[in-house]
């Protein structure tokens, strides 16, 4: 049964979950085929569920699912106005963050002069925070600062004195806490809280830049207090 709003009547639940239900199956369906099992066998059934569940294929078929969305006589003009609205506000976001992105990091050497700077002793668990939290704050991307931060750090665990288990355990504590900082403009986060919230860039700035600095430094003071009593 639809609904009547004041702007209309509302599309089937069925349909209005499709753009959100459609990717995530074939997205589940595709990595179930991957299991070790192999449950879909090894054959054209494998080859299938695999391209369609490549998260660009599987949102393809979600963005068509939508389409069975559209209601009246202007259809196309309507899935016009609509990809050009997203084309407009997913632009700023993509050229932002690709400003940023791991390849820029790779030929600037920001890592090599890190690692070779933060490698002193008597650091310890502010090695990792504080190389986690520079390569986000210069390339916007937490996981590419957690990936790279991990592969800086893993050959000096040793000499900071954090080779045990549970200091490996101390040291991903603190990556992922230098992570966090700090968002702004070169974070995707940053802009999708921005532009959907339709806040000035300049509030961003004030309010999800700093408290992405306060919750980073709040999450990394508990791990030296772990550290105290645990190690």
């Amino acid at each position: 049964m639809q609904l009547r709003a004041s702007f209309g009547k509302l599309p089937h639940p069925a349909l209005a979950f499709m753009p959100i239900l459609v990717p995530l199956v074939l997205i589940c369906a595709a990595s179930s085929a991957k299991l070790p099992s192999l449950p879909y066998g090894e054959g054209v059934a494998l080859e299938i569920l695999s391209f369609i569940g490549t998260p660009v294929i599987a949102l393809i078929f979600g963005l068509i699912s939508s389409s069975f969305l559209l209601s009246g006589d202007s259809k196309l003009a309507v899935f016009n106005e609509q990809m050009h609205e997203a084309v407009r506000t997913a632009a700023p976001i993509l050229l932002s963050t690709g400003a940023g992105s791991g390849a820029v990091l790779a030929a600037s050497e920001l890592t090599t002069i890190l690692s070779d700077s933060l490698s002193g002793p008597g650091l310890g668990l502010a090695v990792p925070f504080l190389i986690a939290a520079a390569l986000k704050s210069a390339q916007g991307s937490s996981t590419v600062s957690m990936v790279t931060t991990s592969a800086l750090v893993a050959p000096m665990l040793g000499s900071l004195g954090l080779g045990s288990e549970l200091g490996m355990v101390l040291t991903v504590l603190a990556v992922g806490a230098g992570a966090m900082v700090v968002s702004h403009a070169n974070d995707s986060y940053f802009w999708v809280v921005s532009q959907l919230s339709r806040i000035p860039v300049i509030t961003a700035y004030k309010t999800l830049s700093v408290a992405t600095a306060i919750q980073s430094t709040a999450a990394f003071l508990t791990v030296p207090l772990l550290g105290a009593v645990l190690l």
